[in-house]
């Protein structure tokens, strides 16, 4: 763990839970993991958590409790944003409710802090904090932390001061690096109670649509041009088939005579109450890098930047890794894409050398250092953030 972070839109780490296992491609070259296998790989928190491979360290599966660890929260007394399990999944398989309520507890006792928690399984996340009786669990833990503060928040809880959960101090978010993975993923992110919730695209290896995700705000307008049964689009939830997404993806079908309209779910065709649902509320996204980081097509952060912007959605770009574009502003010329550190990359992401025939819109990208690649996109850097607490402010934690 450690209070102070390079990771550009966190201040800490805590690492109560550590070790993961490979669920998606996203987790290739997970930088946890290749630390875990080489320079923690004898630190008793980490030991036995990876295999060797060609590849090199694997995720075993294991998952450990850092028991030393759990409180260290408690002891920052200045307000930061604590990135949770940066070295693990606080949901991954291995990990008991019993070890997830003691890390939720803490946090219950830290209502000064801010805690974003990010995992590839919202499967388990939203099992775990839709399940009855958790409130009570979470409580008892923290009484058993912190009588003190346990029982405070407990009074205070019964008294009505507090509305218990979801705790106001805890972003919840899932990543995303493709299609495949934002569609599994965000309908279910949208089930799970939060303050806030979010999304980090890092790293982004592919295109994704993010029509249906990040709803518009403008004013609303149906498919076949009717007007809309809200000022602007939402995120909703058909009630008949579950099919979560932009009001604006909906069907209007206008009742004659009447001036008023059924709303026709675009996935199941019935009509539908379209029910307004929490929407997500901020956006981070990034290339990967570290050896073997794949490129990232500045066409996906474009458009991400772009959506997040028309749906008033708080975005971060974090990096872009170790590619940026090949061009003679940037120190690379045509005659060195035949080398190594250069390839062509599509925007559905196939990459080919030395030449992009038959691809669609390809882009010359070349590997360069994380520094000199940066973070700015068009000349801008993006470090969006949802709104914070009156006691705490980004420059306060810095």
């Amino acid at each position: 763990m450690s209070d102070g972070t390079k990771i550009e839109w966190t201040d800490a780490t805590w690492n109560p839970i550590t070790g993961c296992a490979i669920v998606s491609p996203g987790c290739t070259n997970c930088y946890a993991m290749k630390l875990a296998g080489t320079r923690l790989r004898h630190h008793p928190s980490r030991v036995g958590l990876t295999r060797d491979s060609k590849a090199g360290p694997v995720w075993t599966g294991e998952v450990r409790f850092n028991e030393e660890w759990l409180t260290q929260p408690l002891s920052w007394k200045r307000p930061r944003m604590i990135f949770v399990c940066a070295h693990g999944d606080l949901f991954a398989e291995g990990v008991p409710d019993e070890w997830i309520d003691k890390v939720f507890a803490v946090m219950a006792l830290a209502p000064h802090h801010i805690f974003q928690v990010l995992t590839k399984r919202p499967e388990r996340m939203r099992e775990y904090l839709t399940a009855p009786g958790l409130l009570d669990r979470l409580m008892d833990q923290a009484f058993r932390i912190d009588g003190i503060e346990g029982a405070s928040w407990a009074a205070d809880f019964h008294s009505g001061h507090t509305k218990g959960l979801p705790l106001p101090n805890v972003w919840l978010g899932v990543s995303v690096e493709d299609q495949k993975r934002a569609d599994e993923r965000l309908s279910i992110l949208h089930e799970i109670p939060a303050a806030v919730l979010w999304v980090s695209n890092e790293p982004s290896l592919g295109g994704i649509d993010w029509k249906r995700w990040l709803p518009s705000g403008r004013r609303a307008l149906s498919p076949q041009g009717h007007y809309f049964i809200a000022p602007e689009y939402f995120m909703t939830k058909c009630e008949h088939c579950g099919w979560i997404g932009s009001s604006e993806l909906q069907h209007v079908s206008p009742i004659a005579d009447t001036g008023d309209a059924d709303v026709i779910c675009c996935n199941c065709h019935q009509i539908t109450n379209c029910d307004e649902i929490p929407r997500i509320g901020w956006m981070v996204a990034g290339g990967e890098s570290g050896s073997g980081a794949r490129p990232m097509h500045p066409h996906w952060a474009y458009a991400l930047r772009d959506q997040c912007a028309i749906a008033d959605v708080p975005f971060l770009f974090k990096q872009w890794g170790n590619w940026i574009v090949a061009s003679e502003e940037n120190g690379h010329t045509d005659s060195a894409m035949a080398t190594n550190d250069a390839i062509w990359l599509d925007v559905d992401g196939r990459q080919a050398k030395p030449s992009c025939d038959g691809m669609r819109e390809p882009i010359g990208m070349f590997r360069v250092t994380k520094s000199r690649a940066g973070r700015l996109l068009a000349g801008v850097e993006h470090n969006g953030y949802p709104p914070l607490p009156a006691h705490f402010t980004k420059e306060a934690a810095e």
